[in-house]
């Protein structure tokens, strides 16, 4: 199949591109930058917008399905319906979008179109744990106020899903909600990070405004801060339930934490 990847660049993107790749479609990949997406040799990559359609065209043409994600920048896309009309003249015929905790007009304009569509829920990404590599490579610690159980799913994992439904047919209008083989704390999470790096690391437990102040160093605005603070005292009931999705749709058990821990432990490493 020709298949156009969105978000290639990505955490989910790339292992998308490069499974598809491997299993021998044509890949073509949207980028902001083609020059420096840095994809495997044969990845086809050409430069777009999500956030401006008219950027999209060549993206588009000749190709059969498509991986979409539903934000531009730092921003949810609103542009969705001018998104899907131009996928659709295309001839697509099979679309999957990488959804997030609330529906945007990219999930609202598939529902509403013409092209037979696959939603992916992941409930949280493992990666969302690099947010704690600075801190653990400069102090030895990794700092936070939740203390809830997550189910956090590798992105390969994610990426899995979205090729078998890009690929294969039976997928058409569900909603995969997407999770690891198991619930771990953010202390637990800590731990195995440390097992996997081979160095002591404590875990902190943040109060409230310690949390705010956290948040607010990444550069977060007030009402994402307060998101934060909301999402850590009032945690969806989903978060913690692990789920068979992965593994049922592609026929392999989903990853656990420990194998992406090992996976990235040179990014929590500190410099001799």
């Amino acid at each position: 199949m020709r298949i156009l990847v969105t978000g290639a660049t990505g955490q989910v993107g790339r292992h998308l591109v490069t499974r598809l790749h491997q299993d021998g479609h044509h890949v073509r990949a949207l980028s902001r930058n083609p020059a420096k997406a840095d994809l495997p040799a044969g990845v086809e990559v050409v430069a777009g917008e999500l956030t401006d359609a008219a950027t999209l065209g060549a993206a588009f043409d000749g190709v059969e399905a498509v991986h979409l994600i539903t934000f531009g920048g730092d921003q949810d896309l609103t542009n969705g319906t001018e998104i899907i009309d131009l996928a659709a003249r295309h001839g697509v015929i099979r679309a999957t979008v990488l959804g997030g905790w609330s529906p945007t007009s990219v999930e609202s304009a598939l529902e509403a179109g013409p092209i037979p569509w696959t939603l992916l829920r992941p409930v949280e990404f493992m990666a969302n744990a690099l947010e704690w590599a600075d801190e653990i490579r400069s102090q030895g610690s990794a700092s936070m106020f939740a203390d809830f159980p997550s189910a956090t799913v590798h992105e390969a994992d994610i990426a899995a899903v979205a090729a078998t439904a890009l690929t294969h047919e039976g997928h058409e209008g569900r909603s995969y909600p997407l999770t690891g083989p198991e619930a771990l704390t953010p202390a637990e999470r800590v731990r195995i990070i440390a097992e996997a790096t081979g160095q002591e690391i404590a875990f902190v437990q943040l109060d409230e405004e310690a949390e705010r102040a956290r948040l607010r160093g990444y550069g977060y605005d007030e009402d994402y801060v307060e998101f934060g603070i909301q999402l850590a005292t009032s945690p969806p009931e989903a978060a913690g339930v692990v789920l068979p999705t992965v593994e049922d749709v592609t026929g392999t058990p989903a990853r656990t934490f420990a194998q992406w821990a090992r996976e990235h432990a040179d990014r929590f490493r500190a410099t001799p």
